[in-house]
């Protein structure tokens, strides 16, 4: 499997999942996704350049439930759904986290601290149609390397170490990543916390614009830059129409 930069991920993910994703099939008309982690069969690894170690992703059984484990020491590779979905039908997204720890060197506002125990992605598929001249040159040229355009942006959901003054904040690798802290520090470690995110609202406040139409889901715990360790979990994700 080919490896790219991490710090290119929110970019370069779309190059390869385009060939690995397929068309929605949702659940039925109200669901796009719904993944209970039984298996892994609708995941595929993502590794990066320069990282030897990965992330150890695992389904294990948790008071009678099946749920997916993230560990990762010094490590980074991510999860990425197979399955698209077209967010003006399908907003709402939820899921289930819990993170044995935070880590203490991460900093959302520096690269040296850009790891979390946990997050959730969503990479929106760059059009063509909607985008400048140059933003066509730019992502057409990546095209003819890749085999497919990088995703136009991506809205970023972390268990950060501490609460930042902004809801939303720029990725310090890459501008058109942005990233939502829904929780963070050590005051609810070690239980299992409820999320409910919308997708549109979301993308709206940080970018100040509509989304593209279509989108995916990816899944990763990373320690690279920290060089620290945690062993997070995930249950229950759900893409969705809204209620």
């Amino acid at each position: 499997m080919a490896r790219w930069s991490k710090r290119y991920f929110p970019l370069l993910a779309g190059a390869v999942c385009g060939l690995l994703f397929t068309v929605n099939q949702a659940f039925s008309q109200d669901e796009a996704i719904r993944e209970e982690f039984a298996d892994l069969s609708q995941w595929r690894d993502f590794l990066f350049k320069g990282i030897e170690k990965k992330t150890k992703y695992e389904i294990v059984e948790e008071d009678g439930d099946r749920v997916l484990k993230a560990s990762s020491n010094g490590s980074a590779s991510a999860l990425i759904h197979r399955t698209k979905f077209d967010v003006y039908q399908y907003p709402v997204l939820t899921w289930s986290w819990k993170v044995e720890n935070v880590y203490q060197k991460g900093d959302a506002t520096r690269k040296q601290g850009d790891d979390y125990p946990l997050r959730i992605y969503i990479l929106f598929e760059f059009d063509p149609d909607q985008a400048g001249l140059a933003r066509r040159i730019k992502y057409e040229l990546v095209k003819s390397f890749y085999g497919q355009f990088p995703p136009d942006s991506t809205l970023n959901y972390i268990w950060a170490n501490q609460k930042h003054k902004r809801e939303v904040l720029i990725n310090t690798y890459v501008s058109r990543a942005r990233m939502i802290p829904v929780r963070w520090g050590r005051g609810k470690t070690g239980q299992w916390m409820k999320e409910r995110r919308n997708i549109l609202e979301d993308y709206r406040a940080a970018f100040d614009r509509d989304p593209p139409a279509v989108a995916s889901l990816a899944v990763m715990n990373d320690s690279d830059n920290t060089g620290e360790k945690s062993v997070s979990y995930l249950d229950s994700i759900r893409v969705a129409a809204p209620d």
